[in-house]
């Protein structure tokens, strides 16, 4: 019979990294048997439930790439459906009132055992645990009564979820056992940490799916990266498609310890994946993004460079707008001969013909011989003259991009700065 796993978040804000880790991981497990996938939301507690949060979370995952086959199914629809085993319980003695809330029975005597398919067996006495609360005075179910009539309504077969949960699961094994069902496999993933060894949280940086959506990241990225924190296939590869992790991805894999999120570390595996593109794919992405044309030429000279769809605009926008010099790198190469010298280039590439990047970069190059300088002297000014910054594309490639009119013009304009800068 094929697995049936499942992702359950509650709407109580954006996805975190971790949470994204777990849902990839249930994906993956399902996936790679054949199974099926189930979208629960578990909104049980309308206080802490954010307005709008579930579908932001259901966008997230779906950019993220993660399908489902059955769902969303909101568990607070289900309320019936819990109440009715609430009464089943009572009846049947396995819970009793308690000043108007609903115990379970828990046996004084003997253990739960936890069989998890990371951890192995973890026992939990009996004596340690008191009869714990199913459903508040006014009949509505707590949680680990929820998750146990849904998963077992659902014919939920695997359940991956974050260590955090550990401590319910006992709870929710005992319902099951009350309810007369056979337990799921369950399968407790290891938290996220930070570079500093700490639960990774939003000072150690993006710490949502939507923000490193924001950001500029790739779906393809991010799910190789999270595959990898606690999973290996070998001690060599880090490189996966989708169905290559499908093909691969097992839980008897996945490491007991804490795994570390280094987004610099993602920074450079979405790196790769950007200049791994087609130039005209990336272009296409960022035209739709922003609603800009005719991005192909900037595509070509800065994709090298980009490690997040963002720094296209970093290493690019100056190509579209005019923007606020850095003061610092004006202040830095702007000196030392650099009024002659700039206007020296601003002639020569007004001869250049056709200004393509070969033209420019002989033009320059000719430039530097005859003044006897070092090329920095010559290209750093030029790219402060053009971008505002020390930090671009290629020389070359970028003046062939900009076009010679816009050059020559950006270059005069930082002549008559030098010049007003000289006379004051």
């Amino acid at each position: 019979m094929p697995p049936r796993g499942r992702y359950a978040p509650s709407p109580t804000g954006p996805i975190h990294v971790g949470n994204a880790r777990t849902a990839l991981a249930a994906w993956l497990s399902v996936r790679s048997r054949g199974g099926m996938f189930v979208y629960r939301v578990e909104d049980l507690d309308p206080p802490r439930v954010v307005p709008g949060m579930a579908g932001a979370q259901r966008e997230d995952l779906l950019w993220l790439g993660l399908d489902w086959d059955e769902g969303p199914i909101s568990q607070a629809m289900r309320a019936d459906r819990h109440r009715e085993e609430i009464d089943r319980l009572l009846a049947e003695g396995h819970a009793y009132m308690d000043e108007g809330a609903v115990r379970l029975r828990v046996p004084n005597e003997g253990s739960t055992t936890v069989h998890d398919v990371i951890r192995g067996e973890i026992v939990f006495e009996h004596e340690a645990i008191d009869d714990f609360v199913i459903a508040r005075s006014d009949g509505s179910p707590l949680y680990n009564l929820a998750v146990a009539v849904d998963d077992r309504d659902m014919g939920i077969t695997h359940v991956i979820r974050g260590a955090d949960h550990i401590s319910n699961t006992p709870r929710q094994l005992m319902i099951l056992e009350a309810l007369g069902s056979q337990p799921p496999v369950y399968a407790h993933l290891p938290l996220l940490h930070g570079t500093d060894g700490k639960k990774l949280s939003k000072r150690h940086g993006a710490a949502s799916v939507q923000e490193l959506r924001e950001q500029g990241y790739l779906p393809a990225a991010i799910r190789n990266y999270l595959a990898l924190l606690g999973w290996g296939f070998d001690d060599s590869t880090e490189y996966f498609t989708t169905e290559e992790l499908v093909r691969n991805f097992s839980l008897e894999r996945v490491s007991k310890s804490p795994a570390v999120f280094d987004e610099q570390k993602l920074r450079w595996m979405n790196g790769r994946y950007l200049r791994e593109m087609e130039p005209a794919e990336l272009a296409g992405l960022l035209e739709e993004q922003s609603g800009r044309e005719g991005l192909l030429p900037a595509v070509e000279v800065t994709q090298e460079k980009m490690q997040t769809v963002d720094d296209f605009w970093k290493l690019a926008g100056w190509l579209y707008e005019r923007r606020p010099t850095d003061e610092k790198a004006w202040a830095k190469v702007m000196k030392d001969g650099a009024a002659e010298n700039l206007a020296r280039a601003r002639d020569a590439l007004a001869r250049v013909e056709p200004f393509d990047q070969d033209g420019v970069e002989r033009a320059l190059t000719e430039l530097v011989e005859e003044l006897d300088v070092k090329p920095g002297k010559l290209y750093q000014p030029i790219r402060v003259a053009i971008t505002g910054t020390s930090v671009s594309p290629g020389i070359f490639e970028s003046l062939a991009v900009l076009g010679k009119e816009r050059s020559v013009q950006r270059v005069e304009r930082a002549l008559a700065r030098l010049s007003t800068d000289t006379a004051g």
